[in-house]
């Protein structure tokens, strides 16, 4: 299970994923020093964009880490990262309107969220179980036949990659559509225009890209072990 070609997919993302993250981090130091003109915080520009479309039960709070932001559906909370809270910036500005796009969507009954939404608990237990068969894996052949059979332990490999697949493929019209919602505001607040405003929309161009990377990863996976399961049936 462990071969050549699933060595090269995963050093191949591996090092995709660390490009577009570094990236991602210098475009947000960059953008960071670049004010708002209003001198507004992430925070009040986050607790501006949801008054401004009607969300009143929102919270907006400070989590620790650096590129932590996310909106959680289950409290309704936009959590910002502290640079993003305090800071006065692009950059901040740009990731605190975007966190409040995924609340937008969850007030709006956004269906791709909603999907993404009920494949967590399905993501969580393919993980638990991958994590089982991987550890028998390890072991060596002599204990994975007590367990499972190999094509069996393919098709569930496959199953769990699938559901992989399907979250990260979801995520990204979630993360585009908030991307837009997030834009489309600050412009007409005008809380970015001209030269601020093209580099709030490249800071999340960058951060869609992780989504792109993240969802080829596991659909070139998921092909690698439908191929390996193919291939033990001719």
């Amino acid at each position: 299970m462990f071969s050549s070609p699933l060595l090269i997919i995963f050093i191949v993302f591996a090092l995709a994923s660390y490009l577009v993250s570094s990236q991602l981090k210098r475009r947000f130091k960059q953008y960071s020093k670049t004010a708002l003109p209003s001198g507004l915080s992430g925070r009040e520009v986050a607790e501006k964009m949801l008054r401004d479309n009607g969300i009143t039960n929102v919270a907006v709070n400070s989590v620790g880490g650096q590129l932590s932001d996310h909106y959680n559906p289950a409290n309704r909370t936009v959590n910002l990262s502290p640079e993003v809270y305090s800071g006065r910036n692009v950059a901040a500005a740009a990731v605190a309107a975007h966190e409040c796009g995924h609340a937008i969507q969850h007030a709006r009954a956004y269906a791709p969220l909603k999907m993404r939404s009920a494949l967590v608990p399905l993501q969580n237990v393919s993980a638990r179980i991958l994590n089982f068969i991987f550890i028998a894996m390890f072991f060596g052949a002599f204990l994975l036949p007590q367990v499972i059979s190999f094509d069996a332990a393919l098709l569930v490999i496959i199953a769990c990659y699938g559901i992989f697949t399907a979250f990260a493929f979801i995520t990204l019209p979630v993360e585009i559509d908030a991307t837009q919602r997030a834009l489309a505001w600050l412009n007409t607040s005008g809380i970015t225009g001209g030269r601020s405003h093209q580099e709030a929309k490249d800071a999340l161009r960058w951060a869609a890209y992780t989504y792109v990377v993240a969802a080829l990863s596991a659909l070139a996976t998921l092909l690698y072990y439908v191929m390996l399961f193919l291939g033990r049936r001719d």
